[in-house]
């Protein structure tokens, strides 16, 4: 493609070179550059690509995206300078795939808690009547069961190149949807510009990523991007944002909760060990005749109600029949990691669950409190080179709520994990909770194992889906679920 017509949404200045050459390949990683290359400099936390021009050049690029002021001598290269190079990356790659998310249903879900959860859901509905879908999000780049050949680098929303190249290759091997995460990194750094969303959902916003976004104001205007960015929102109107999201979203809205009025409201709502049962309202809509009736989700708790109240939203916002997104329910499955029930021979309650924010980890236990009929024993930890302060709260919501708790590692990375625990036991100490500190993981779920009685609950926080643990600048395999079935034999 003519590098012209890859500039073509962007504004920027001709520095060196010229325009009308043929470019085969996009990379913003100098170690990626094929032949007849654009290599666009992108200044990351770590790493600044203005460094890697040269080797860029030697390796075949033929034109650089700069945003600094930067001396290329090389006449034969084009140098071209743009004002963010994340935003020039983003329309370049749209342009170069053909502007890819124009030729699916796009539903992007962001917010706090829930994202993977939510596009889990709406795929399995989305499914049950044959309409072939796609997921982008933490645990993956999937089509009909089979990962994606684009390499997965960043840990949920992947950067806008790899973006546009996963939504051609599914669009290319049929997929008429795809669902994906949008964090509130993603928003922030540009990785979803020129997506063209049929549907945003917000699930919830409560404190997380502070180390990143400096504050909590800053954090909840990146997740309202979504909103000036679909053509219909879905919102859960119960989370203490939802009516700032309404006022400043540019899109038609659809709301969804449990405590206020909302447009899809569950009402007469059962919790049981193994599922929940409930009704749906529907406020100023056709759909009256499906009030009354029970319907049933085979995964326990309170969430389980507001994702799949979300789910339904974001299905009927695509324009499916009510009574389809209803009778298809029943076809929702765990996700790896959430809420996931451990199935051991000595039927020992467990369960394993990705909660590592203050709000997650309460609702996980509050969920657990209201459906077990025995003790509650808690087995987590906080990640490490994150935000500080949620070590405390949520060491605080799990004494809370536990009756015992086993503060161990999570992903300590560069940090001590035994300052992480402290961190954390702060906050167990200012409410006299039962707990002990344990370390090696491992030893800690292996304790909490041997506290359980016949009727008792184990929770496993904070790892969930994950297979690893993140130890210095060390990545070991390591997963709650196998250490389980491991230490029960």
């Amino acid at each position: 493609m003519k590098l012209y017509k890859l500039l073509q949404d962007i504004k920027y200045e001709v520095i060196n070179g010229g325009v009308d050459i043929d470019i085969s390949n996009i990379s913003y990683d100098s170690r990626k550059i094929k032949e007849d290359s654009i290599f666009v400099c992108i200044n990351g936390a770590n790493v600044n690509g203005h460094d890697y021009i040269k080797e860029a050049i030697k390796k075949g690029a033929l034109a650089i995206i700069i945003e600094e002021e930067i001396q290329v001598n090389n006449e034969n290269i084009t140098v071209i300078k743009v004002d963010n190079s994340k935003v020039a990356l983003a329309s370049i790659a749209n342009l170069f795939y053909n502007k890819p998310s124009k030729e699916i249903n796009l539903v992007g879900v962001t917010g706090t808690n829930g994202k993977t959860t939510v596009i889990h859901y709406i795929k399995d509905i989305l499914e049950a009547y044959n309409k072939r879908t796609a997921v982008i999000g933490t645990l993956g780049y999937e089509f009909e069961n089979k990962e994606a050949s684009i390499q997965k680098i960043n840990p949920t929303t992947p950067e806008a190149l790899e973006l546009q190249g996963l939504f051609r290759e599914f669009i290319d091997k049929g997929a008429e949807n795809v669902v994906m995460e949008v964090t509130s990194s993603a928003l922030a750094k540009y990785r979803v510009e020129n997506c063209d969303f049929n549907v945003g959902v917000f699930t919830n916003l409560s404190q997380d990523h502070l180390d990143e976004h400096g504050t909590m104001e800053n954090y909840k205007n990146e997740k309202m991007k979504l909103f000036r960015k679909c053509s219909i929102g879905v919102i859960n109107l119960d989370d203490k944002i939802a009516e700032e999201i309404i006022e400043k979203a540019t899109c038609k809205i659809l709301t969804y909760g449990i405590n206020k009025e909302a447009d899809i409201k569950a009402t007469d709502i059962r919790y049981k060990n193994d599922c929940v049962i409930f009704k749906i309202k529907f406020k100023e809509m056709n759909w009256s005749w499906w009030s009354g009736k029970d319907l049933k989700v085979n995964i326990p708790g309170k969430v389980t109600v507001y994702n799949a109240l979300a789910a339904i939203g974001a299905c009927l916002g695509l324009g499916m029949d009510i009574s389809d997104v209803i009778s298809a329910l029943s076809n929702l499955k765990y996700v790896p990691g959430r809420l996931e029930m451990v199935t051991n021979s000595l039927n020992k309650n467990i369960i394993v669950d990705y909660a590592h924010t203050p709000d997650a980890l309460e609702r996980l236990l509050m969920m657990a409190r209201e459906t077990t009929d025995g003790r509650l024993v808690t087995v987590f930890g906080c990640g490490g080179d994150r935000d500080k302060s949620k070590r405390k709260i949520m060491g605080m919501a799990a004494g809370i709520l536990s009756d015992y708790c086993i503060i161990t590692s999570d992903n300590p990375r560069t940090e001590d994990p035994e300052k992480i625990i402290e961190d954390v036991e702060e906050g167990m100490e200012k409410i006299n909770s039962s707990y002990e500190k344990i370390a090696d993981r491992r030893k800690a779920i292996e304790k909490g194992l041997k506290l359980l009685k016949e009727e008792d609950l184990l929770i496993i926080a904070g790892k969930g889906h994950e297979n690893y643990q993140i130890i210095g600048d060390e990545k070991i395999h390591f997963d709650d679920r196998e250490i389980v079935k491991e230490i029960l034999g």
